[in-house]
C-alpha cells in the first residue's frame, strides 16, 4: 500500500496566535512591549498594595495579580493588533476583502471582485439583512462610475432591495479601512434572513453573465499576502 505523501498540517495553539498577534502590533507600534510590561506591572503591583492593606497573604495576591496582568495585556493586545493590521494592508490591493472576509454572521460575501480594472481599482459585493452592499478600492473619481454601474446591474435584477455604495479609503466622503466594519454593521436591517440567501444567489447568476475581469487583473492576488502579515 502506497504511503500518503500529504503530511497532515500541525495545529496551531493559542500562543502562536498570541504570538502573531505580538509581531504584527509591534511592527506598527514600537512602544507595544513596554506598555505590555508596564500595565503587567501595574496590575501586580496594585496586588501587593491589596494584600499589604487587607492584611492578606501576599503570595495569593501576586499569583492573583500575574493572572489579572495577563488578561489585561490579552485585552489591550486584541484591540491594537487589530488596528495595527488595518494600518499595515492600508493602500494595498486587496485591502477591503481583508476586512470585510472577517465578517462571518449575517453576510454572504463574494470571494472574488465583482469589477475590476487594470489601474486596480476593486469593486466587492456584500448580501446581507440591510440589503446588497458594494464597497470599493481606488480613488473616488474612478471608482464612483463602477459603483453607480454595478447598482444599476443590481436593480435590473432584484427590486426594492436597497443598494448601498461605500467607498473605502481617504478622500472626502470615502470610509477609513479601520472604520469599515463599523460602517457596515450600523446599516439598516431590510430584507429578512430567508431572502438574504435568495438575492444573492439572483447576483451570483447575474455576475456570471457579466463581463469578464480584464486581462492582467488577478482576483487572487487582490488580497494583502496574510504570511507577510503574520512577519513569516
Amino acid at each position: 500500500m502506497a504511503e500518503n505523501s500529504s503530511t497532515p498540517q500541525k495545529k496551531r495553539r493559542w500562543y502562536n496566535n498570541v504570538a502573531d498577534a505580538y509581531r504584527i502590533t509591534a511592527r506598527s507600534y514600537p512602544w507595544t512591549p513596554w506598555l505590555l510590561v508596564g500595565i503587567a506591572v501595574v496590575v501586580v503591583a496594585l496586588s501587593v498594595l491589596v494584600a499589604v492593606l487587607t492584611h492578606s497573604t501576599v503570595i495569593l495576591w501576586i499569583v492573583t495579580g500575574l493572572m489579572a496582568a495577563l488578561l489585561a495585556d490579552m485585552i489591550v493586545l486584541s484591540t491594537l493588533v487589530r488596528r495595527a493590521m488595518y494600518k499595515q494592508i492600508d493602500g494595498t490591493v486587496g485591502s477591503v476583502y481583508a476586512v470585510i472576509s472577517q465578517i462571518k454572521r449575517g453576510w454572504i460575501i463574494s470571494e472574488e471582485p465583482v469589477t475590476a480594472t487594470r489601474d486596480q481599482d476593486i469593486v466587492w459585493r456584500l448580501v446581507g439583512r440591510p440589503g446588497v452592499v458594494f464597497v470599493s478600492e481606488g480613488p473616488s473619481s474612478r471608482v464612483d462610475p463602477l459603483l453607480k454601474q454595478e447598482r444599476r446591474r443590481v436593480n435590473r435584477v432584484v427590486q426594492n432591495v436597497p443598494v448601498i455604495l461605500i467607498e473605502a479609503g481617504h478622500e472626502a466622503g470615502q470610509v477609513p479601512l479601520a472604520k469599515l466594519e463599523r460602517t457596515l454593521r450600523k446599516q439598516k436591517k431590510v430584507l429578512t434572513r430567508e431572502e438574504v440567501p435568495a438575492v444573492s444567489q439572483r447576483l451570483i447568476a447575474l455576475h456570471s453573465t457579466a463581463a469578464p475581469i480584464p486581462k492582467g487583473v488577478d482576483p487572487m492576488k487582490a488580497r494583502p499576502n496574510r504570511r507577510a502579515m503574520r512577519g513569516r
